[in-house]
């Protein structure tokens, strides 16, 4: 396994620790189901962290930029999984959830840099 790929496991494992932690609980209003909120975070991540690690670094923009538009890009593909697992969700209250999901990932990661 390449550097590349074992340090990407590192941070995808605790990207979802970290987002499972914040998002299911606040998605327990749309659903009842543990599993099925854990599994709707993890879905959520494996959608958006690959291009998040991968492909947005890579991008001919300046650092901030490439993570400004890396960070957006998982923020609305995260509501756009949300939404279509709970249709019936309001769109404030997927966007709370990846918001917070996200923010709460994003700190940890920049924390862990320094």
């Amino acid at each position: 396994m390449t550097f590349w790929v074992a340090n990407w496991l590192r941070a995808f494992g605790l990207t979802v620790a970290i987002e499972l932690a914040v998002a299911v609980p606040l998605l327990a209003a749309a659903e009842r189901s543990l599993g099925r909120r854990a599994g709707a975070v993890i879905a959520a991540n494996l959608a958006t962290h690959p291009l998040v690690w991968f492909l947005f670094p890579g991008l001919a923009f300046g650092r901030w930029t490439q993570f400004g538009l890396s960070e957006a890009w998982a923020v609305l593909a995260e509501i756009a999984v949300y939404r279509l697992v709970w249709p019936a969700m309001r769109p404030s209250r997927a966007a709370l959830v990846s918001v917070a999901a996200n923010a709460a990932s994003c700190l940890v990661g920049l924390l862990l840099m320094k």
